[in-house]
């Protein structure tokens, strides 16, 4: 089998490799391909430094420790039974890197992260949690974009007669202008106002609350803010 051809397998191998969901045979046979192959190399690094920057976006989570006690039967039964509580230590950290991965593993296009293997999609990206901590949306432009994708991770219980407005936070604590319409569910492109590189330049989050009807251009909101999260530059 050529692993670097066509492009599109070695960008799936790189992105698994990167990932940790490439075992067995298969890892050990990419591992050789990448001790003679530059070009697989910088494909596997710029998955790595993608994941990287979205990692950095996710809120620390510390999972219900039966979770853990249930990880702990499973991989060390007899450990288990004088548990030592070591998944506290580790819990919150191992938690956010896998959302991430599973987030990017199940989602990747919907963030331009289907490009040349080489090449870095330069966008600005947004993952928006709620309360508890929950991935619900996932937004993503293009630099010099007029649209942003949103997929809805998680469904909106939008109440009746409201809307899911989503709003820009500037990094500077000036005000929060807004983006666009949220659907309650699936996948969807907002048009926005201008390009994403003058909209989201000094954007540093992105929240979502439930309106009354569209927010017009200079309104903030007026609503308890239900969605939250940071806005990256993926480049």
């Amino acid at each position: 089998m050529n692993y670097l051809q066509p492009p599109e397998r070695l960008d799936k191998l790189a992105r698994e490799y990167a990932l940790g969901t490439l075992a067995g045979g298969a890892r050990r046979r990419f591992e050789r391909v990448l001790r003679q192959s530059p070009q697989a190399e910088r494909a596997v690094a710029a998955w790595q430094e993608r994941y990287a920057v979205l990692a950095e976006g996710l809120p620390p989570m510390a999972p219900r420790p039966r979770v853990w006690q249930g990880l702990e039967q499973r991989l060390f039964p007899s450990a288990a039974k004088r548990r030592t509580g070591w998944w506290q230590l580790v819990g919150g950290v191992l938690a956010g890197v896998m959302l991430c991965s599973v987030v990017l593993r199940l989602e990747p296009g919907l963030i331009g992260l289907e490009p040349r293997a080489e090449t870095l999609p330069a966008s600005y990206v947004g993952l928006l949690t709620d309360a508890a901590g929950t991935p619900t949306v996932l937004a993503s432009s293009r630099r010099h974009g007029r649209q942003l994708t949103v997929k809805l991770l998680k469904p909106l219980v939008i109440p009746s007669g409201r809307v899911a407005q989503l709003w820009a936070y500037p990094q500077d604590g000036s005000a929060a202008f807004p983006v666009g319409v949220l659907p309650a569910s699936g996948q969807a492109s907002v048009a926005l106002a201008d390009t994403s590189e003058r909209l989201f330049f000094k954007v540093s989050r992105l929240a979502v609350s439930y309106e009354s009807a569209p927010a017009a251009a200079g309104q903030s909101p007026t609503e308890p803010l239900v969605l939250s999260g940071h806005c990256v530059k993926l480049w």
